[in-house]
Parts: structure tokens; C-alpha cells; sequence
């Protein structure tokens, strides 16, 4: 036989398929897989069922006499009927920063994938930038900014936006500006890397074909970029609904969150089976609105 015969994939020659993997290797993936489950298993899915369980202890127990399990399934809708202005609040704050930040972020987003260049890096690092300092800092700017002696409200006064005693701190909306400004890496990170990956030849194409710009963003760029679109507003509506530090900070009792309630009720009232019981509400109230998102966003992209 020649030695031409004898190399591999050559015509004539009996091919075997590759022996089985040892056991060892089949776990393989699975081994690496379980510091992970592990870490998610203690310090989320266990805290997650003490939590559970706190939400129904006896509602009359005090945290110096000791709680006691009495399955109060009351605790929900007692909390939900004394809280539920502060429930539509988060949402519809959440809601209106995050059309806010769709309105800024995608033209960023846009500007920066299609049209930035050799200052695209520069560009991102200005996203990201202000995530290098605290949460708590970056708050704390805009409540010097929207104070009521600082240059943003004499500028507003001077062109008669606001009144002479008009103010932007202690307002809703201080609170939504602040949201807004925290969270918007969130979205225009996604909207990036969808945007950054998007084929230019169809869009030249729809041109060859005589669409309009807007026909083109709405039928070409829109569709395409989708799926950061939906990943962005997911990650900044999120952690948006659930903030308590910017209604802290930049309102007052009367801009408050559940946030704040959940704060409030854990580590000034000690109340845990109500602060247990509207943490469940708010996890609940986050998944519904999720899954009815994603629901939608996935029969649009069909």
C-alpha cells in the first residue's frame, strides 16, 4: 500500500468514528458549571427563600421579641393597599426616564457605532466614564446642579422657563433627570454593540431602492439593532424601578419610591414581614412586566 493510501480521509481507506469520551470528560461541563450554581444557590436562591419566608411572619412580632411563622398571607395585600401610590410612582418614574434615555441613547448609540470613527473609543470612554466613581457621587453632582442657587435654575429663570421661585430640586423632575442619567450606560451599551454589527450594505441598499431615511431607519436599522434595543431598556428599567437613592437625594417624602418603603421598613421600622412582603410585590410586578415585554418585543421581530 502506498503511503499516499495510508493518509487519512483518503478513498479506500476504513474510517472509524472517535471513541466514546471517558465519563470524566461528559461531566467536564458540568464541573465548571457548578461554582456558579453554587455561588447563585447561597448568596441569591437561599436569601431569596429567607426572604420568602419573612414576608410571612406574624405582622405583630417585633424584631426584640422575635418573629414568629404564621403563614400571614395578609402581609401582601395589606402592604399593597397602603403602598400602592408609591408602586404606580416607581413605574411611572422608571417609565418616563427611560423614554428620556431612548430619546438621548439611541442617537448616541447610533452616532457613535455609524458615524464616530477614529473617535469612536474616545466616544465610549465618555459613556462609560462616569461609572468609574460611585453611584452615590454621581447623585450627590446633580443635587448641586439642580439646586436652587446653581447655574442650570438662573439659567432657566433668566429665560423665563421657570419662575422667579420655580425649582428643579425637590421635584419629580429632579428624580427622573437623576434616573435617567444613571442608568442611560445601561441602554446605550447594548444599542452599541447591536448598531456596531449591523451590515451598511443594506442600508445602501434600501437607498438603491429609493427609501427615505426614515423609511430606512424604520424598516433596515430599527429591526436590526432590536435585539440591544431590547436588552438596553430591560437593563435600565429594571434597576431603575427598584432605585431608592436618586428620590432620596433629589425629591422629598412626596417623590418617594417603594425603594424608599422597602429602605424605610428594613432598617428604620424593622418591619421585615411588610418590607419581605413588598419586595415580593416589587419582584413580581418587575416579572410580569418583563415577560409581557418580551412577549411583545419577541411577536414583533416574527
Amino acid at each position: 500500500m502506498s503511503a499516499f493510501a495510508q493518509l487519512p480521509g483518503v478513498a479506500g481507506q476504513s474510517t472509524s468514528p472517535p471513541a466514546a469520551r471517558p465519563g470524566r470528560y461528559r461531566l467536564l461541563p458540568y464541573l465548571l458549571l457548578l461554582p456558579g450554581v453554587a455561588w447563585l444557590f447561597l448568596f441569591f436562591a437561599l436569601p431569596l427563600a429567607q426572604l420568602a419566608a419573612a414576608s410571612l411572619y406574624d405582622p405583630n412580632g417585633s424584631l426584640s421579641t422575635g418573629y414568629t411563622m404564621t403563614w400571614a398571607f395578609g402581609n401582601y395585600p395589606a402592604a399593597l393597599q397602603a403602598y400602592w401610590p408609591q408602586f404606580g410612582r416607581s413605574f411611572r418614574y422608571a417609565g418616563t426616564a427611560l423614554v428620556l434615555a431612548l430619546l438621548m441613547g439611541y442617537p448616541l448609540a447610533y452616532v457613535i457605532a455609524c458615524k464616530a470613527g477614529r473617535w469612536r473609543n474616545l466616544l465610549l470612554v465618555c459613556v462609560v466614564a462616569p461609572m468609574f466613581t460611585s453611584f452615590l457621587v454621581r447623585t450627590l453632582a446633580w443635587k448641586t446642579i439642580l439646586s436652587d442657587h446653581g447655574w442650570l435654575v438662573g439659567l432657566l429663570r433668566d429665560v423665563h422657563l421657570l419662575g422667579p421661585d420655580g425649582r428643579l430640586l425637590a421635584t419629580p423632575v429632579a428624580v427622573v433627570l437623576g434616573l435617567t442619567y444613571n442608568f442611560l450606560p445601561f441602554l446605550v451599551l447594548p444599542l452599541y454593540a447591536s448598531l456596531e454589527r449591523l451590515d451598511h450594505r443594506l442600508v445602501e441598499a434600501s437607498r438603491d431602492l429609493y427609501a427615505s431615511r426614515w423609511q430606512t431607519f424604520r424598516r433596515v436599522t430599527l429591526p436590526l439593532s432590536r435585539p440591544g434595543l431590547i436588552a438596553g431598556t430591560l437593563l435600565f428599567f429594571i434597576p431603575a424601578t427598584g432605585d431608592y437613592i436618586n428620590a432620596e437625594l433629589l425629591g422629598t417624602p412626596n417623590e418617594y419610591m417603594i425603594g424608599n418603603v422597602i429602605d424605610s421598613a428594613f432598617l428604620v421600622r424593622l418591619d421585615y414581614p411588610q418590607g419581605a412582603a413588598l419586595s415580593f410585590l416589587l419582584i413580581s410586578a418587575i416579572l410580569a412586566v418583563v415577560f409581557g415585554y418580551l412577549r411583545r418585543a419577541g411577536e414583533d421581530v416574527r
